[in-house]
């Protein structure tokens, strides 16, 4: 059948919403009636042909008192059947009861389609559908003669043949219906599926490495978010093709939508497939993971991005006094946690906990992401940490760039991931970047936000890029460690003034966290506040309420404490003790000005703990970049040397500091005398915040500098602009 063909059913099938379910159901509930109905009338149309059949065996079965009617699959030679005596065209010769037959037509079949009904929620449908007196209507729609819905060639009205739907070919117009239906509603378009195109590319790389290695045997093909189910068809297709089906393989897929998960499960059962491989539930919970157990000889997906895992916090993260890494409690996340708006790289880390590491073959991964899964996140931060987890395991074969606007429902640039524990010996610790951004051909009308795709021709041309894994103008290769740094954090020296002042002096009366609020109760009370704070309570309350501060208990109880006020209030006499004794004159040498106020205290015997001088040195101090630095501590340079030999530790400015991104090919030291010290002459690294992390910067690689146009050219231009412009001007003066 080709695409003329479908595109005929699908708007066939798509008229029907507008002939039938118009003024019942608003345009965005029509889906809720007509994709049940495609999977059922498709269902029917497969049972037809053993329908007499099995009534006989149901009667058989009755008669001889078994209860097991999965005897019946032997019947239909499918997983599911259908007990009831009816068929979508015999549901139409009896119209009075027509929505009483339906519902017995609904029950009668096999469970695992019960639960397809079930998640469609079509049941709820039904009532509406009765009252509005359409159900006949309906299902004479889906019966009709001018849609082959059979895998059998039919004839139409006017006795012309119809070409057969094939299960793949039924896949389409699924995909087909669902994209239509999410456009019309602006919802995501492609969320549940991929060009078809897109997998054919995923699974030609998948497979063509390895198929001369595939041997007689079952093998495993997973998709954690499988959608309509479109990608591991294909995956089964294509292998089955490139390895003359030496090996057999079983499909297992888990979505978390359940219309897209009923349609999933139904094509399972139509191409005679097991639909108990379809997991339900979320892929990233670990209670609803539907395959904790299992590893995978083939996986490939194309997750969500850009879309939060917040549900799913919980099942993952453990906070109850933890820290860090020692917060995730599944396993599979445990290198390291993106951030909770983007979960598509969780799914790639679930992909990677379910590869074999016993087998000969080991496992191959596909998988789209954005290009945040390439560069987003810091050293050390989840993103990174991913990446550095498969890079230096050398599980990263390649990253191929697909064109801009290739999907359904984002323009944004994409990227394949190729992964695998079972490099071949040219591969090994390299990595190949496909940069196949401008391989498309341009589409006659846009599909959602698609405007382009793979030929045939591009699908073989990047395959061989692939495979011959040679350097050309769009294939680049480059060594694992090319893509990871050292973060280093750049400390500069803290250089302090200070001076006992008034000013700098009466700050202290108040405590920074709450220094507003303090200040506006000593101006309106004055020095009452050390003698009746809490009869100024109900005030301050007040002014708290109507300026909308909220503070916290801690803060509340420092503001209507007697001993609080009356501390700070030392607190400021004891520093005007100190500015008596030691005067008003500026110090750039914050490590003179020190010393000396701690001398002065002893000799003051001022009552000052640590805190409290801290609080003074703070409150009488600021940064001058032409100040003194100061001094932390003195150490010695090496145990074995005299006294004399220190080293001085200064205090760092968290402010001036600052980080360097390190190539790890290069030496720090070299990089810090070349880069930062000859700019920063007092700058140090604090080695003990040295990080490594790992970013691919796809489109850095590729980039070809396209120089200016001269002055002289772009002069030239003007000038003739100009004269152009005058003779226009002249024309039209002269009318």
């Amino acid at each position: 059948m080709n695409n003329k063909e479908h595109n005929q059913i699908v708007s066939f099938i798509w008229s029907i919403a507008d002939d039938v379910l118009r003024d019942i159901f608003v345009r965005g509930k029509y889906r809720d009636i007509i994709l049940p109905f495609v999977v059922l009338r498709r269902l029917d149309a497969l049972l037809v042909p053993t329908k007499e059949k099995v009534l006989e065996a149901a009667v058989f079965m009755k008669k001889e008192k078994i209860d097991d009617e999965s005897a019946l699959k032997a019947v239909t030679k499918y997983p599911f059947w259908n007990t009831s005596n009816f068929t979508f065209e015999s549901l139409l010769n009896d119209a009075d009861n027509i929505d009483s037959n339906l519902e017995i037509y609904l029950d009668g079949f096999s469970p695992n389609v019960q639960e397809i009904i079930s998640k469609f929620k079509l049941r709820n449908q039904l009532e509406t559908i009765k009252e509005a007196e359409i159900t006949y209507l309906l299902i004479e729609k889906f019966a009709s003669k001018e849609i082959n819905l059979s895998p059998e060639e039919a004839l139409n009205g006017k006795g012309e043949k119809m070409p057969p739907l094939t299960n793949l070919g039924m896949g389409y117009v699924f995909e087909e219906l669902i994209r239509k239906f999410n456009e019309e509603n602006n919802e995501e378009a492609g969320e549940h599926f991929t060009p078809r195109e897109i997998i054919k590319l995923m699974t030609h790389i998948l497979f063509t490495p390895v198929k001369d290695k595939i041997q007689k045997g079952t093998y495993l093909v997973y998709d954690p978010a499988c959608g309509s189910g479109g990608m591991l068809t294909e995956a089964e297709h294509c292998a089955e093709k490139l390895t003359n089906r030496k090996g057999g393989f079983n499909l297992y897929g888990q979505e978390v939508n359940p219309e897209t998960y009923a349609i999933c499960t139904s094509d399972m059962m139509i191409k005679g497939d097991k639909p108990e491989n379809i997991a339900y539930g979320s892929t990233l919970s670990k209670e609803k993971d539907g395959f904790p157990n299992l590893n995978f000889d083939f996986m490939l997906s194309n997750p969500p991005y850009g879309k939060t895992w917040k549900i799913d916090e919980d099942a993952i993260v453990d906070d109850r006094g933890k820290k860090g890494k020692e917060r995730i409690k599944d396993t599979r996340f445990e290198i390291g946690l993106p951030t909770i708006s983007d979960g598509q790289l969780l799914f790639l880390m679930n992909m990677v906990s379910k590869m074999k590491h016993n087998t000969k073959l080991g496992s191959r991964i596909a998988t789209v992401h954005n290009g945040s899964a390439l560069f987003t996140g810091d050293a050390g931060g989840g993103e990174s940490e991913i990446r550095k987890h498969i890079i230096e395991n050398d599980w990263l074969e390649c990253i191929i760039a697909l064109p801009k606007n290739i999907f359904y429902n984002t323009g944004i640039p994409t990227y394949v991931w190729i992964v695998s524990n079972r490099k071949a010996e040219h591969r090994k610790g390299k990595v190949q970047l496909i940069n196949a951004v401008d391989l498309y051909v341009k589409l006659r009308k846009n599909l959602g936000d698609k405007n382009c795709q793979l030929t045939e021709g591009h699908i073989e041309k990047i395959t061989k890029l692939y495979t011959d894994f040679k350097e050309t103008d769009i294939s680049k290769i480059f060594p694992n460690e090319y893509f990871g740094y050292n973060k280093i954090t750049v400390e500069r020296p803290l250089r302090l003034s200070a001076q006992f002042t008034d000013e700098l002096i009466e700050t202290l009366r108040f405590d920074n966290g709450i220094s507003e609020e303090m200040k506006w109760t000593y101006e309106k009370f004055g020095n009452e506040v050390y003698s009746k704070i809490k009869e100024f309570k109900p005030q301050i309350e007040n002014y708290l309420d109507k300026n909308e501060i909220k503070l916290t208990n801690k803060n509340k109880k420092k503001l209507y404490s007697l001993v609080f006020w009356k501390g700070r209030l030392q607190l400021l006499n004891d520093a005007k003790k100190l500015q008596e004794k030691i005067g008003t004159t500026q110090f750039n040498d914050f490590n003179v000005f020190k010393t000396l106020v701690t001398k002065t205290i002893n000799d003051l015997k001022l009552k000052l703990d640590a805190k409290n001088q801290k609080s003074i040195l703070n409150a009488v101090s600021w940064k001058n970049e032409d100040a003194e630095r100061v001094i932390k501590k003195t150490e010695k340079a090496c145990p074995e040397q005299s006294r004399k030999n220190k080293t001085i530790v200064y205090e760092y400015d968290a402010d001036l500091r600052d980080t360097e991104n390190v190539p790890l090919d290069e030496d720090i030291q070299t990089y810090f005398e070349r880069e930062v010290l000859q700019h920063i002459p007092d700058a140090w690294i604090d080695h003990s915040k040295t990080v490594k992390g790992y970013e691919i910067s796809f489109t850095r690689y590729f980039y070809n500098y396209v120089p200016p146009r001269s002055i002289e050219k772009i002069t030239a231009e003007i000038m003739q602009l100009t004269k152009e412009t005058e003779g226009i001007l002249n024309e039209i003066v002269n009318e």
